[in-house]
């Protein structure tokens, strides 16, 4: 990291803050530190929601997350995103539904009996399906399916529609097109002192890097953090096939390649999971991999295997039209967990990326809790397992 010879006197209490990065984590970092009053300038390499956030299968969800610290954080992003559809912020934006979950063989079955029991000891609310009661519930589902775990209160939003909404709600101007190259330290190199963009040095009293992939060299955790590409297809509309769905299905297999346990797929180095979603447009969308990449290309082998494992689970399925097919590329950090918090060495920079396929259920609430921390607050829920200093950092670039 460079030396910069701005006085960081004061820096304590400062209130102009550098959000680098403009997908749902930096846009809700965003909003919630103009709320308190912070002066904030967004910065991002491209265009809001131009990454993972734009290419998200939408899922505000706690059945899809591991137990532990993943899941207590989802019940806490759900809540907030009932909380601030409440408050009128989310109007619109954010649909309450439930998401099932089903085995289609005895080991499948095993594990969604755990997973279900780990949701149930975290308060969720459940019901299992089987036999008659599962076909009644989803008629359209394959008749070898075996059981099927409804999990209730859950909910889904378009991560792009959200981004908007947060950046709109924070009156902050995004600056398009600038990424920034480099963090530069002060004389004592103990604060960052600025941030280096093609337009210049850009100070502020505080840092947050919030760029997904982006976040890997300015934080000197390019070993910790890695691309995962996800591929997904998009449907025609089907709207009484879509409504025969009470929320999303979501195959064990999904659970299962979130795991890193091998499955179908994996020897030609990739996963497959698979989760039919009903969008509300009547569409359905289909995913997908995770593949160890940073392209955004789509191939016909993983869209084949996913329009497959669509129809084996939906056998109406077969009757639609794939129109569009697309892949995001998101963050994947080593241990399965965000990295989320202050860097240490540093008293004003602070790190929010690196959240895979998680991002918009735990955007906002990550963004709120980092608005804290700038704020020289305590993070209301318990941000530990997510500390960036759990790895080791290499120099940061400049």
């Amino acid at each position: 990291m460079d030396r910069h010879r701005k006085s960081m006197a004061g820096i304590i209490g400062g209130k102009s803050v550098v959000v680098v990065g403009a997908g749902i984590v930096g846009a809700a970092t965003t909003y919630f530190l103009s709320k308190r009053g912070f002066h904030v300038r967004l910065i991002e390499a491209s265009a809001p929601a131009s990454a993972a956030s734009g290419a998200a299968d939408g899922a505000v969800s706690v059945a899809s997350k591991r137990p532990g610290p993943m899941m207590t954080a989802a019940l806490r992003g759900i809540a907030l995103y009932r909380e601030l559809e409440r408050e009128g912020l989310f109007a619109g934006l954010f649909k309450s539904r439930p998401t099932v979950m089903v085995a289609e063989n005895d080991s499948e079955v095993e594990s969604l009996l755990g997973h279900a029991a780990a949701l149930a000891g975290e308060g969720m609310r459940l019901r299992h399906l089987e036999g008659d009661a599962l076909r009644r519930r989803l008629p359209g589902v394959a008749p070898h399916v075996r059981l099927a775990v409804e999990v209730f209160d859950e909910g889904h939003a378009i991560g792009y529609e959200i981004v908007r909404r947060f950046i709109a709600a924070s009156g902050v101007p995004v600056e398009r097109d600038s990424p920034v190259t480099g963090l530069a330290a002060n004389d004592a190199g103990t604060s960052v002192a600025a941030a280096l963009t093609a337009g210049g040095a850009v100070e502020a009293d505080h840092f947050v890097v919030a760029a997904g992939g982006g976040s890997a060299a300015l934080l000197g955790l390019s070993e910790a953090m890695r691309p995962r590409k996800g591929q997904l297809v998009v449907t025609e509309r089907a709207p009484a096939l879509a409504a025969s769905l009470p929320g999303s299905l979501m195959s064990c297999r999904y659970l299962l390649s979130k795991d890193a346990i091998r499955t179908a797929g994996e020897a030609s180095g990739r996963r497959f999971g698979l989760v039919i979603d009903p969008l509300r447009t009547g569409q359905f969308l289909i995913g997908g991999t995770r593949e160890d990449r940073d392209d955004t290309g789509n191939d016909h082998d993983a869209v084949g295997r996913l329009l497959a494992g669509a129809v084996r689970l939906m056998p109406a399925l077969a009757r639609l039209r794939a129109i569009r097919a697309f892949a995001g590329v998101r963050t994947a950090i080593r241990d399965g967990l965000p990295i989320v918090g202050r860097v240490p060495g540093f008293d004003n920079l602070f790190a929010a990326a690196g959240f895979e396929g998680d991002g918009i259920c735990l955007g906002p609430l990550m963004g709120r809790e980092v608005s804290r921390l700038v704020g020289g607050e305590a993070a209301d829920l318990d941000i530990a397992p997510f500390a960036p200093g759990r790895f080791e950092r290499r120099n940061l670039v400049a």
